[in-house]
């Protein structure tokens, strides 16, 4: 294969964002259905649970923001990729790992703690703001997988 190198960046690049918004789109989905359960029997509390529907879906967009990183890097949104040996195509899907499978994993775990949250507000709306620190807990370990895939790919010099 000709360049096997940018075939193995853009691979890294398509699983950071595709498996951390496959994530992201199942937890929103989680999420959401506890909220329309609740929704239904109490449409002021729609506001309340929107915002701890929209929790999950942050790590499909650090995923897709660690495309883009990859995608300037190696020059591919210029038209003119530059050349990488497979070692440094390698490299660039090893960096995009972290926010791949953290990202994947820690949507549906923040979901969990969302939806669970829904049932929260359900019973104390008062006590939504904990609900919502339970859930961004989960969310921690996302941004740390964003920060770690970001300062592996920044670090590589080609």
């Amino acid at each position: 294969m000709a360049n096997l190198g940018l075939v193995f960046a853009i691979a890294g690049a398509a699983l950071a964002a595709f498996l951390s918004g496959m994530g992201s789109a199942k937890g929103v989905g989680m999420v959401g259905e506890a909220a329309a359960g609740l929704v239904s029997e109490d449409p002021s509390k729609f506001t309340k649970v929107l915002i701890l529907q929209i929790l999950p879906g942050t790590q499909g967009l650090y995923g897709f923001i660690t495309a883009i990183m990859v995608m300037i890097k190696i020059k591919l949104l210029s038209g003119t990729p530059v050349e990488l040996t497979p070692a440094q195509g390698l490299q660039i899907l090893a960096a995009c790992l972290p926010m791949a499978f953290v990202g994947y994993f820690s949507a549906i775990g923040q979901a969990r703690v969302a939806a669970s949250g829904v049932s929260v507000v359900a019973k104390k709306p008062a006590e939504q703001s904990k609900a919502m620190v339970l859930s961004a807990m989960v969310e921690t370990y996302a941004v740390l997988a964003l920060l770690t895939s970001l300062l592996m790919i920044l670090r590589l010099n080609f």
